[in-house]
């Protein structure tokens, strides 16, 4: 809320270089918010009495905007990257399969490994587990199982990340 906007009966206010000017009314405050040609801002609106300081609004949004988009900057976005498998796959096609994975963790993703069944491969889903297991153990330098595998629907699931050091 700023100048007009703000109807509380006291307030707290600071001044335009930190200085705290006391609890006063919210007129008197508006009244020396004007005399220095700046805006009054309510920037603490829960506390009793509400915080308001005089300053200029545009500066006070444009250096928000400014930390917002610099916190924005520092945030690393990990994706999710998924590998699909079949239970009668070849060990070169795994290797290759391995291989991808491998660069995927390196760039920091995570990685979705899903073995799929189709038809009758559904009667021997246990007996295929040992590929996500194998799978897992070739990347062990590297990542880290971050879920454990698990049957959802025709396909189990397992999840690897990056190994922190």
């Amino acid at each position: 809320m700023i100048n007009e906007q703000i109807r509380d009966r006291e307030i707290r206010l600071i001044g335009e270089n930190g200085q705290q000017l006391g609890i006063m009314s919210a007129r008197e405050a508006m009244k020396i918010a004007q005399e220095a040609e700046l805006d009054l801002v309510k920037i603490a609106p829960t506390a009793k009495p509400p915080v308001c300081k005089i300053i200029d609004y545009g500066k006070y949004r444009y250096e928000l905007a400014r930390k917002e988009k610099e916190a924005k900057k520092k945030q690393k976005i990990i994706e999710v990257k998924e590998v699909r498998l079949s239970p009668n796959i070849d060990s070169n096609d795994l290797n290759t399969k391995i291989g991808a994975a491998r660069k995927f963790i390196q760039k920091g993703n995570k990685v979705k490994v899903t073995l799929r069944f189709r038809g009758r491969e559904m009667a021997h889903m246990n007996a295929s587990r040992h590929i996500l297991d194998d799978f897992a153990k070739e990347l062990a330098d590297i990542a880290v199982v971050d879920k454990p595998s698990k049957i959802e629907g025709r396909s189990i699931v397992m999840f690897l990340t990056e190994k922190r050091s």
